[in-house]
């Protein structure tokens, strides 16, 4: 009991660590709240900062997830815990990404939890038979989509719709399933803003020739 609940302590300490805000933070000696869309999270850095500092961010905020599920995973492998160590890793990785988007360090208000669910999703990969094929899928959609609209936020919704979608079609376990549910209904809940701009056709491009400062 006390290994399960230290464990999800620590994942979910682990996704609030407020990395775009740190660096914008440090480079910018701004908060990051207060430029662009106001977003704690890697797009809104990228545009801060340019290419360099926003897609470090986005690969830290990706490795938040990744190192949750599999190497903080492993550690309590051998503890004593009340759910199976996959379910363990599943709830592990939730953590993670409610961490992010409530980040205990900024009262609560943190990401979107896009690139930390991707490195749940990543690392849950490694650990369940299946998943690979729907993190792939994913992927090609998440390009296709953006490569083609320049939207981030239309590519991520499509992919958060995408999650519960593929996992049923690969017969993923079904409390995946139900995880992957709930992310889709975290996801397009922190987006209703942006739904509400690319319904209106006034959601923000991304450009990174544009995003270099």
């Amino acid at each position: 009991m006390l290994s399960t609940i230290i464990a999800l302590l620590i994942s979910y300490l682990i996704g609030s660590i407020p990395t775009a805000y740190l660096f914008v933070k440090f480079f910018k000696g701004v908060d990051i709240r207060s430029v662009g869309s106001g977003n704690v999270g890697a797009t809104n850095a990228l545009r801060a900062l340019g290419k360099k500092a926003g897609f470090t961010v986005l690969f830290l905020d990706i490795l938040k997830g990744f190192i949750s599920v599999v190497f903080l995973g492993d550690f309590f492998a051998n503890q004593p815990h009340l759910l199976p160590l996959q379910n363990l890793r599943i709830i592990m990785g939730l953590a993670c990404i409610c961490g992010h988007i409530w980040t205990v360090f900024l009262r609560f208000k943190g990401g979107k939890g896009i690139a930390t669910s991707f490195g749940v999703l990543l690392g849950l990969a490694f650990k369940i038979e299946g998943l690979n094929w729907v993190v792939g899928l994913l992927i090609l959609l998440w390009l296709m989509v953006f490569l083609v609209t320049r939207i981030v936020s239309l590519a991520s919704i499509l992919c958060a719709i995408g999650l519960p979608v593929f996992s049923l079609i690969f017969k993923l376990p079904a409390f995946f399933i139900c995880l992957s549910i709930l992310l889709c209904c975290f996801v397009l809940w922190r987006h209703k803003s942006n739904l509400s701009r690319i319904l209106k056709g006034q959601e923000p491009r991304l450009y990174f020739r544009k995003s270099v400062s």
